[in-house]
């Protein structure tokens, strides 16, 4: 079989999203190729609307039914196990895809001889096949064999893992299977995938619909969501580590660890959740601080972080209590300018 399509579902029965999705990966216009649904054991319908799929489609369609809750990374991983393809893609179940996608994606692999290949994405806030605003994804000169160079760039700018194909027995041999019961698992494996990847393409077109509305998980902030990509970033560390690919790029590895990690987990809390606690602040910047412990010396962290935010970061690091107040204190008058119209 030339692909397997893993699709991770959790609540999606509402306003027709799941069909939508389904039917996208229904109409691809490869031939061989099976949709791998995985139930994260829904509390809805969801697991009805793919059993009706896989009795309307049995030689397409397969549906796994997990009987706990396991976040995206349980599921892809169960999906994982059972694929056949040579090829593994995935889709989140509130996305859908070009009729194209595949096709086009494992014809430049068979073209180059590349294990991972890639496109862009749109951003959509109703369910159409026209392309919305286009989010490029990587860029031409990290695409062919992979020198040292290219590693470090595809480090820094990873992309996301659901416009990717990937060859199979590069993630089973490996045993690359993702973090479970947590959200953010991309942010961990999307770069930890590519650095065993040997050859990276990409085709430039946006093929993936991603589908923008307030349940998904990058618009939801909770201190739970943002200790999950803490953990998320703390096992790319310690994976990187264990496979010897800290020792090749530390500095790429690092950046890309307090980007996430301390960056935009910091400021994705400050203007999503209310109140603002010190004790949160304070366990994020010594988890940093524990991995990463000079990490306001990194090149790249110099050179590619806003200097309001190393401004606001240095702060952090001498007084918790006092950044907050002067972030609330600057939000307050930004909004007090903007409702003047100063």
């Amino acid at each position: 079989m030339k692909l397997s399509i893993i699709v991770p579902v959790y609540n999606m029965a509402a306003d027709g999203k799941l069909e939508f999705c389904l039917n996208s990966l229904l109409n691809q216009t490869i031939e061989d190729y099976e949709i791998i649904a995985v139930d994260d054991a829904s509390t809805d319908h969801s697991l009805s609307i793919l059993r009706d799929y896989e009795r309307k489609y049995p030689n397409r369609f397969r549906v796994i039914a997990s009987p706990e809750n396991r976040k995206q990374g349980g599921a892809k991983n169960l999906g994982i196990m059972e694929a056949r393809g040579e090829w593994i893609g995935f889709v989140d179940s509130d996305d859908w895809i070009s009729p194209s996608m595949y096709e086009k994606l494992i014809s430049k692999a068979e073209e180059t001889g590349a294990d991972v290949v890639g496109c862009d994405y749109s951003l959509v806030n109703q369910h159409t096949m026209e392309v919305g605003q286009v989010i490029v994804n990587n860029l031409q000169e990290q695409c062919g064999l992979l020198t040292k160079e290219k590693y470090q760039s595809l480090i820094l700018k990873p992309g996301s893992m659901v416009i990717k194909i990937y060859k199979l027995d590069m993630i089973k041999s490996h045993m690359l299977f993702f973090p479970e019961h947590i959200f953010y698992e991309d942010n961990c494996m999307g770069v930890l995938w590519l650095l065993f990847c040997k050859h990276f393409e990409r085709v430039d077109e946006p093929l993936y619909y991603y589908y923008q509305h307030d349940q998904s998980t990058v618009h939801t902030t909770t201190v739970d969501r943002m200790r999950h990509r803490m953990q998320a970033m703390d096992k790319l560390l310690h994976d990187s580590r264990h496979y010897g690919f800290y020792e090749q790029y530390p500095e790429e590895l690092e950046f890309r660890f307090v980007e996430l990690y301390l960056v935009n987990t910091l400021y994705s809390y400050l203007l999503g959740v209310k109140p603002l606690q010190t004790e949160f602040v304070k366990e994020l910047l010594q988890g940093c601080i524990y991995q990463v412990p000079n990490f306001y010396e990194n090149k790249y962290y110099q050179e590619r972080i806003h200097p309001e935010q190393k401004k606001q970061i240095q702060m952090l690091l001498k007084n918790p209590f006092l950044f907050l107040w002067y972030f609330k204190t600057l939000t307050l008058y930004r909004k007090l300018r903007k409702k003047l119209h100063i």
